[in-house]
C-alpha cells in the first residue's frame, strides 16, 4: 500500500445491548443505595431493601468493569488511559470534595490517601486495571484472587488508605468478569432460544425473591451480626468484631452469594436494545456526579428518624430520576473536563523505542 492509498476504515466495535442495559441497571442500583441508607437505621423496609440491593449491586459493578478490562501486557495507551479515565478523576474530585468539606464544616484537609464517599472506587478500578495482566498469567487467578480477599480480611492494618481494603476484598469480582468474557459467555448466551432464556429467568426470579423473603423474615438476626459491614467489603474481621478463625468464611459465603446473584442479574437483563439501553455509555458521569445531589439528604436530619411509608418509595423515585437526568448527553458537555480530562499536555509526544529511548530525526542522528 502507498501512501496515496486510500486508508483502510476502522469499523467502531459493536456495543452489545445487555451489557450498556447491566450497566445502567447497575449503576442506578448504587444511586438508590446510598439514596436511602439516611433511612435504614428506623426501619426495617428500607434497611431490608438497603441489604437486598447491597447484596449483589457493587459486586455486579466491579464485574462489568473487569468484563471490558484488557488482560494482555499494558501498552503506552493503555497506561495513559489509567491516568486520565481514573488517576486524574480521582485528583480533581477529591479536590472538589475537600472543597465541599471546607465549605460546609470549615476545615480544609486535602487528603489524597483517604477517598471521599465513592471515590474508592477509582483507586480500586486503578490498581485491578494494572495487575489484571500479570494475576492472569496464573493458572488459577480467580480461586487466587478469592483466597487473597478472605486471608487479607484478617489483617486490621489492611484499611481504607489508598483503597487498600476493598481493592483486595473486590478484586474477585473484576477477575470474575474477566473469566466471563474468557469463557466467551456472552455469545452463548445471546445464541439461547427464548425458551431456555426464560427457564433461567426463571431461576433467577426465584433466587432474587427468596433473598428478598429471607432477609425480610431475619431482618433483626442481620443487623445483630452485623451482615451489612461484610457487604461493605472495607472493613477487617477483627474491626466488624470477628475475632474467630471462622470469621472469613463468611466473607467467603458473602462473595460466593454475590457471584450467584451477579449472573442472575446478567440473567434478567433485557438482550435487546431499550430506552435506557444509551444510557448505560454514561454510568462514570453518573457514579461520579451522583453524590453531591445526595449530599444534602446525607448530611441533614431530613430523612432521619422514622418516616411515613411513603419515604421509601419517593427516594427510590428520585434516585432513578437522578440517574437519568446525569445519563444526558447535556451533562456529559458539562462535565467532561472533570470526568473525562485529556490531559494532553501531561504526556510527552516525542516518539519512543520499545524500551523508552528518545528517537532522534535523521538529520541529528547524521
Amino acid at each position: 500500500m502507498t501512501s496515496l492509498d486510500p486508508q483502510p476504515r476502522v469499523r467502531p466495535r459493536r456495543r452489545v445491548p445487555l451489557w450498556d442495559n447491566a450497566r445502567w441497571i447497575a449503576i442506578t442500583l448504587v444511586v438508590i443505595g446510598h439514596g436511602i441508607l439516611p433511612l435504614i437505621g428506623a426501619s426495617d423496609t428500607s434497611y431490608s431493601v438497603y441489604l437486598f440491593i447491597y447484596a449483589f449491586h457493587m459486586p455486579v459493578f466491579v464485574l462489568v468493569s473487569g468484563y471490558f478490562a484488557k488482560s494482555g501486557p499494558p501498552g503506552p495507551s493503555q497506561l495513559k488511559r489509567v491516568i486520565t479515565d481514573i488517576v486524574l478523576p480521582y485528583l480533581i474530585f477529591e479536590t472538589i470534595w475537600t472543597l465541599v468539606h471546607w465549605l460546609v464544616g470549615g476545615n480544609f484537609w486535602l487528603d489524597y490517601a483517604t477517598a471521599s464517599w465513592t471515590l474508592w472506587f477509582l483507586l480500586s478500578l486503578a490498581v485491578w486495571r494494572i495487575v489484571l495482566p500479570y494475576l492472569v498469567m496464573l493458572r488459577y487467578p480467580l480461586a487466587i484472587s478469592m483466597v487473597v480477599s478472605v486471608f487479607a480480611g484478617y489483617f486490621p492494618s489492611i484499611d481504607s488508605t489508598f483503597s487498600l481494603s476493598r481493592t483486595i476484598a473486590l478484586l474477585p469480582f473484576f477477575v470474575f468478569g474477566w473469566a466471563i468474557r474468557q469463557r466467551q459467555l456472552t455469545g452463548r448466551w445471546l445464541a439461547l432460544p427464548p425458551r431456555i432464556i426464560w427457564r433461567w429467568r426463571g431461576a433467577a426470579i426465584a433466587l432474587f425473591t427468596a433473598l428478598a423473603v429471607f432477609i425480610a423474615l431475619n431482618i433483626d438476626w442481620l443487623r445483630a451480626i452485623k451482615i451489612r459491614r461484610f457487604l461493605l467489603f472495607d472493613e477487617a474481621y477483627p474491626t466488624i468484631g470477628y475475632d474467630q478463625f471462622w470469621a472469613g468464611g463468611i466473607r467467603l459465603a458473602v462473595m460466593v452469594l454475590a457471584m450467584v446473584l451477579a449472573l442472575a442479574f446478567l440473567a434478567l437483563m433485557p438482550r435487546r436494545a431499550t430506552w435506557f439501553t444509551a444510557l448505560g455509555s454514561a454510568t462514570m458521569y453518573i457514579y461520579l456526579l451522583h453524590t453531591f445531589l445526595l449530599y444534602p439528604l446525607r448530611e441533614t436530619p431530613v430523612l432521619a428518624g422514622d418516616k411515613p411509608w411513603w419515604v421509601l418509595p419517593a427516594v427510590i423515585a428520585l434516585c432513578i430520576a437522578i440517574a437519568i437526568v446525569l445519563s444526558q448527553p447535556f451533562i456529559h458537555r458539562i462535565f467532561r473536563p472533570l470526568v473525562e480530562p485529556r490531559a494532553r499536555w501531561l504526556f510527552r509526544q516525542e516518539p519512543r523505542t520499545e524500551t523508552g529511548t528518545l528517537v532522534l530525526p535523521p538529520d541529528i542522528r547524521g
